[in-house]
């Protein structure tokens, strides 16, 4: 499955880029993650700070319609406060593929799905210190469905916030429950190159 999504996603990309003026870019911004799911049901699990970066294709398909593919390093996770404090520390390498719909020159919302690859998984325990890795406990992928919207100047910066939906079970073990991602996202991106701004003039 994962390989058929990263083949589609390439020549996708591909075969969209042979046909418009791309822009490459670069984004950076705030997360705040939680963990959602049968498992995090009833228990006192808060949202995570954490940050995002990556590279950016913004893709232009028609007048108003574009497809941007991403490539972003994320720092996700939950806290648990329930007689102590815990934090579910996750890094993930996601890639978004985001179709956006300008309403003005400017103004876009965005809807699409997205594939996360765990680099890194510990449990801290604030309380005395101690870590445990729990990566072999996860899997090693994650599916999940992003929402949005945004506004990009016509100098190439803008601006975005975006709901990420997990879809999978990240639990390795079914039969250990369930846990999925669930996560907020502000950040800002610089597109360079081609075209500047939103939606082309025709």
């Amino acid at each position: 499955m994962k390989k058929i999504l990263l083949a589609i996603v390439v020549l996708t990309t591909t075969v969209l880029a042979s046909q418009a003026q791309v822009q490459f870019g670069l984004k950076a911004g705030a997360n705040f993650y939680t963990l959602g799911g049968d498992n995090a049901e009833g228990e006192n699990i808060n949202s995570k700070f954490g940050l995002n970066a990556g590279g950016i294709v913004n893709i232009p398909v028609s007048g108003r319609f574009k497809v941007q593919p991403e490539v972003v390093f994320s720092i996700q996770g939950a806290k648990e406060e329930d007689g102590g404090d815990l934090n579910f520390n996750f890094n993930y390498i996601n890639i978004p593929i985001m179709a956006q719909i300008y309403a003005t020159e400017g103004l876009y919302f965005e809807l699409g799905p997205q594939i996360g690859f765990l680099l890194k998984a510990d449990l801290k325990d604030e309380t005395s210190g101690a870590t445990q890795d729990v990566k072999d406990q996860l899997k090693s992928t994650d599916f999940g469905l992003g929402v949005g919207a945004g506004y990009r100047m016509t100098s190439g910066f803008g601006f975005n916030a975006r709901y990420n939906l997990g879809l999978s079970n990240i639990i390795e073990d079914s039969g250990d429950g369930e846990l999925k991602n669930r996560g907020f996202q502000i950040g800002v991106s610089f597109l360079f190159g081609g075209k500047k701004g939103g939606a082309e003039k025709k």
